[in-house]
């Protein structure tokens, strides 16, 4: 059952991401962490998104806004240590409780019609609440996604600009991961298991992102945060 479980979450999470440009490391990490230790599950999250990252990124390569990126891993190299603190010292239950609230608010917020100007300042911001998710819980997207939202982005420069960054945020935060928290066998074989899970979600996630419209695209976005909002507050109150 728990191996099951495994491949369906790999593979929705897989498409996902390769549609949408955030949706493995939202869906992925609740439920991997249903079937692992924190550790396990935030590192296997890590090495399979960077995997989904590098694949795709000749791809949107296009679609990507450089200015912001850069801004992005700059601020995010602020909050790679502090992420790295959070998850060593603080109780995991507490961090997503935090989590799930801020991403319910914010959630709201956008729904409501709440808008932001996109600033370079904002920029590091951004990135540095990434790089502090990223390396705390495996988490980069909700910060990217509200914030791409709020400033009425279109699809393909959200998803180009958020897998770019996830090749440095991802590859740095598993560094980080495994210096400060260590790794095991079980990480790696289970990385290995999914990669074939993953190159078909690649592939499907490709066909899925030709045909979704921007209207479309904004109620999923919500839809994945209000779910991943709830079940993080759920997970962490029990």
């Amino acid at each position: 059952m728990e191996f099951f479980l495994f491949i369906i979450i790999i593979l929705i999470a897989s498409i996902l991401q390769t549609s949408t440009g955030f949706g493995f490391s939202i869906l992925a990490t609740p439920f991997l962490l249903l079937l692992f230790e924190p550790r396990e599950a935030i590192q296997i999250n890590l090495i399979l998104s960077l995997i989904i990252s590098a694949a795709l990124f000749s791809k949107i390569k296009k679609d990507t806004d450089f200015g912001v990126l850069k801004r992005f891993a700059a601020g995010s190299a602020a909050g790679l240590p502090i992420g790295i603190a959070i998850f060593l010292f603080l109780d995991i239950s507490k961090l997503k409780l935090a989590v799930s609230l801020i991403i319910l608010l914010l959630t709201i917020l956008l729904m409501a019609n709440f808008r932001v100007k996109e600033t370079s300042r904002r920029d590091y911001s951004v990135g540095g609440l990434s790089g502090i998710m990223t390396t705390s819980i495996g988490m980069p997207g909700p910060p990217l996604l509200l914030y791409f939202s709020g400033t009425d982005t279109s699809k393909e420069r959200l998803r180009g600009t958020t897998l770019a960054f996830y090749l440095f945020i991802y590859s740095a935060s598993l560094l980080f991961q495994i210096i400060f928290a260590g790794t095991n066998k079980t990480i790696w074989l289970s990385s290995l298991y999914a990669l074939p899970l993953v190159l078909l979600g690649l592939y499907l996630g490709q066909i899925l992102f030709a045909r979704i419209n921007q209207r479309f695209f904004r109620i999923f976005t919500y839809i994945i945060l209000i779910f991943t909002g709830i079940y993080l507050l759920v997970k962490s109150v029990n």
